[in-house]
């Protein structure tokens, strides 16, 4: 993982998890997607490189039954809200108290529930999510819960052929993956409604799998709309994305 340092913790159930760091000055926690890790989403395509270059010490989590983290088949490690619970155990682990935050899809996801439960990012960044992503999630868990238990018959290009493809190039364990649909969380709209901190919701103008990114942007007091060429598989993979990431986040003061 060129440019980064790999590091590991213990959440608060005795999982190990992993998080990974590129760069040093002001804290910024990008958080992967569903089936993706901190490699592929981050570092990659070099969109952590972008932000470290800009004077942030950006943190990579591996979410639990990701990446380098480890992935138990045991149900019970999967308790509503527990990636959210990961990472605010990061968080206090880090001992960060001045830091920003952000994630791509269940990334995304994660970052709102993160804040509805407490974290207090300077800034946040919500990527490849709409509104409907947030306040209604159990669409998309039955979306991916219809794949997992459907592996190899789906018929080449359709959506859950490529996310099954995708799967496969990250190694993921379908038997642990399955666990993490469980965990979703609906966020209420008054709470959308109440985020105070100045948020990017940053999206591919072709991406409706979240829902809308334009409502979420409106939905955000302080929300701001960027969007950048490409679908939900495809923008995470363009530089487009790092870029706009940076214009937004602007030299670490």
């Amino acid at each position: 993982m060129t440019g980064a340092t790999t590091h590991f913790f213990t959440a608060d159930d005795g999982i190990r998890l992993a998080w990974h760091e590129m760069g040093t000055g002001r804290p910024l926690i990008l958080i992967h997607g569903l089936f993706s890790n901190a490699a592929t989403n981050w570092i990659r395509y070099g969109h952590a490189a972008k932000a470290a270059a800009l004077g942030y010490r950006v943190i990579m989590p591996d979410l639990r039954a990701h990446g380098q983290s480890a992935a138990p088949h045991d149900p019970r490690h999967y308790p509503g809200d527990v990636l959210a619970d990961d990472g605010l155990a990061l968080i206090a682990h880090l001992g960060l108290t001045d830091y920003d935050l952000g994630g791509y899809s269940l990334g995304a996801r994660t970052t709102m529930r993160m804040i509805v439960r407490g974290a207090t990012p300077g800034r946040a960044i919500l990527s490849g999510m709409g509104l409907e992503g947030l306040i209604g999630t159990s669409g998309r868990a039955a979306h991916f819960r219809h794949i997992l238990t459907n592996l190899g018959s789906f018929a080449r290009g359709t959506p859950e052929w490529n996310a099954e493809a995708f799967l496969k190039t990250t190694g993921g364990d379908p038997a642990a993956l399955i666990h993490i649909l469980d965990t979703f969380t609906d966020t209420p709209a008054e709470a959308i409604g109440a985020i105070a901190m100045p948020t990017l919701v940053l999206c591919g103008v072709e991406d409706r799998d979240n829902g809308s990114a334009p409502a979420l942007a409106e939905a955000l007091p302080r929300g701001e709309l960027v969007e950048i060429p490409g679908g939900h598989m495809s923008a995470v993979v363009k530089r487009e994305l790092g870029d706009a990431l940076a214009v937004w986040l602007g030299p670490a003061g």
